[in-house]
């Protein structure tokens, strides 16, 4: 059978870990010599490999000789083949079955939808735990040959497959634990659902970007269909129901949700979302990467009292009656004008006289003398001037300092100014 064309992953592996690209370096962790052999490539003893392989576009279509890839992967546990020109999966299944340790493959961005995956060939694969196939257009077909011979997958990548429904399989996966099908078409809940079916072990769901419209499914079943559910995230869905985000409670484990960009939540100010999406989750710890505190979902749940407590009746949510048997019904926020007080009005007292006028509070004492001058009929230079709170305990305070500001007194309407001459 004629070698496919193109470069070989083991062309490509020698050039790039060769002395001159990737010198030698001695010391616990760093890498793997391989000495040469009587039987060996002379490249063998000129190779340091580290145990993760990078080696996404570099232009691989085939895999090259395979007692060679034995001999120098044998310790390898990730590979990252993306974005290379790999179309059969057959040459695949030769890379990878040499490569006994093998842990993580990335296979992103090659069109291996141009090749049948056979059980046969998926088999190489066994020992895989994490799989990456974004951008590969791989069929539910060929998904669902990797799920039966990966006993021990437990993470997957479906992203940017151009999914608009899922296929399920005859057996389901209980390895699976992760799973990101990001940036697909998957809209309706009927294809969501599918997934819980093929993967009860689920702890972590990633379906940004596929306009989900609605979350269409009793609690109950909810409930059943993911039993383990810890994370999801639902950015940039079509969500635009608070019914919807009710509806996550549903899962028993959930602690963890994501929810940015949502139609749903585009009315609201950004305050406004994260405490009312708190407030209806009292199970979740995290929302949108940020650990909710117990000090804030206090102050979410008196928010969203507060935030319904003038709605009508007929239209107040379930969990508004339930935090006011936790809170009791609260009152409104007082509004406080934290403005500094521009003025005053005061009482002007000089000998036996009382005058009560308007200050300006942005002024400073050698300004409101100036100002009392007419008043009182005294230079300013011969002018003593005392401030009395009228809450104040110890009596009037001199206002003795010509530069200072008024404000710096905390006057208030109702307050006293004595006037005294110093020649008296």
């Amino acid at each position: 059978m004629d070698q496919p064309s193109g470069r070989s992953f083991m062309q490509v592996l020698c050039e790039k870990y060769s002395p001159e690209n990737f010198p030698y370096r001695r010391g616990p962790g760093i890498g793997v010599h391989v000495p040469a052999t009587p039987q060996g490539s002379p490249m063998k003893d000129r190779l340091n490999l580290p145990s993760v392989l990078v080696l996404n576009s570099c232009g691989i279509t085939c895999a090259g000789d395979e007692r060679e890839i034995a001999a120098f992967c044998a310790h390898v546990s990730e590979l990252d083949l993306s974005d290379n020109k790999l179309e059969d999966w057959h040459e695949v299944s030769k890379i990878v079955s040499n490569v006994p340790q093998l842990e993580f493959l990335n296979l992103s961005s090659n069109p291996l939808n141009l090749s049948v995956l056979e059980r046969t060939c998926a088999g190489s694969f066994s020992g895989v735990r994490k799989l990456v196939l974004n951008n590969s257009k791989a069929s539910w077909e060929t998904v669902h040959t990797i799920l039966q011979e990966l006993p021990d997958l437990e993470e997957l990548f479906l992203c940017l497959n151009d999914y608009q429904t899922v296929s399920c399989p005859s057996t389901c996966c209980h390895s699976l634990k992760l799973l990101h099908i990001t940036d697909n078409n998957l809209q309706d809940w009927t294809e969501i659902r599918k997934l819980g079916v093929m993967f009860p072990s689920l702890d972590t769901l990633v379906l940004a970007n596929n306009h989900l419209n609605a979350i269409e499914e009793p609690n109950d079943s909810l409930a059943r269909l993911f039993p383990n559910l810890r994370s999801i995230s639902l950015h940039k869905s079509g969500l635009q129901s608070w019914e919807d985000i009710d509806k996550l409670n549903s899962f028993p484990k959930l602690e963890e949700v994501r929810l940015l960009g949502i139609p749903l939540l585009q009315p609201y100010t950004t305050e406004e979302r994260r405490k009312l999406v708190i407030a209806r989750l009292p199970s979740v710890s995290k929302l949108n990467g940020s650990v909710v505190t117990d000090g804030e979902r206090e102050d979410s749940e008196r928010f969203f009292i507060r935030y319904y407590v003038d709605v009508p009746q007929e239209e107040v949510p379930f969990r508004y009656h339930e935090l006011i048997t936790k809170y009791g019904k609260l009152e409104p926020l007082a509004e406080v004008d934290l403005r500094p007080q521009s003025s005053a009005k005061v009482e002007v007292h000089f000998n036996d006289q009382v005058e009560e006028m308007s200050i300006r509070l942005d002024q400073t004492v050698a300004e409101l003398k100036k100002q009392l001058k007419t008043l009182v009929q005294l230079p300013t230079s011969n002018m003593l001037l005392y401030y009395l709170d009228h809450e104040a305990p110890f009596g009037p305070e001199e206002m003795k300092y010509s530069s200072r500001a008024l404000h710096s007194f905390g006057i208030r309407d109702g307050d006293k100014i004595y006037v005294e001459s110093k020649t008296k």
